[in-house]
């Protein structure tokens, strides 16, 4: 009988930590860069990491931001496509990528997991890919929501990076990202006590902008 979801989730992140070294990385610090071989996978423990690509204009492009239990470094092929620094000093788990591939060569279920979290990230691109079309309210609407969804409370959220690293998540200027939140805290969607922290007054709004 196949184990349930949770128990296999947690089986397979006891398997990661356990093979694992944990590493810290200090504020912009690279843990690995565009191009180079793909031969480690990695958990953040504490701390936040961005990939990020610099585009042929100089401009950077943030591909996806990894809080502390979130899986990233998992490529198709031999090489990173993106670049990766950690926001703030941070510690990361390093796993050896021939070694979590062995094991999933031994076990269905570790197989099974890999492959979900593979299939993870490439949702969270495509939602990514939707999200860059979308007008500078949506986008931003958008942001918070998934922020959220991923936080431990519901109704705020504590941003670990800047304004500059939004706006390059969401493919906006610095002066859209904070213009665009100060119309929907004057618009009653969300409060933002301080620049780090925002509380969502008003999901359904919120939500109705990222339809």
């Amino acid at each position: 009988m196949r184990p349930a979801p949770a128990v296999a989730a947690k089986s397979f992140q006891s398997s990661i930590e356990l093979m694992g070294a944990p590493m810290p990385f200090g504020r912009n610090a690279e843990i690995y860069g565009e191009n180079e071989p793909a031969e480690y996978v990695y958990k953040v423990i504490t701390g936040t990491v961005r990939t990020y690509k610099v585009l042929n204009d100089g401009r950077r492009q943030i591909g996806a931001f990894y809080l502390p239990g979130d899986v990233f470094g998992l490529e198709i092929g031999e090489a990173h496509s993106f670049s990766a620094e950690a926001i703030a000093d941070s510690k990361v788990l390093v796993v050896k990528r021939s070694s979590l591939v062995a094991l999933a060569a031994r076990d269905n279920e570790v197989a099974r997991q890999l492959w979900a979290m593979t299939a993870g990230e490439l949702q969270r691109a495509q939602d990514h890919i939707m999200l860059l079309i979308k007008t500078a309210q949506e986008r931003v609407a958008g942001f918070l929501l998934e922020m959220a969804k991923r936080s431990a409370t519901v109704a705020e959220v504590e941003l670990p990076m800047s304004r500059q690293d939004i706006a390059d998540y969401l493919g906006l200027t610095i002066e859209t990202v904070s213009r665009t939140l100060t119309q929907l805290e004057k618009g009653a969607a969300i409060a933002v006590p301080t620049s780090r922290r925002i509380v969502l007054r008003n999901r359904a709004a919120l939500t109705r902008l990222n339809a």
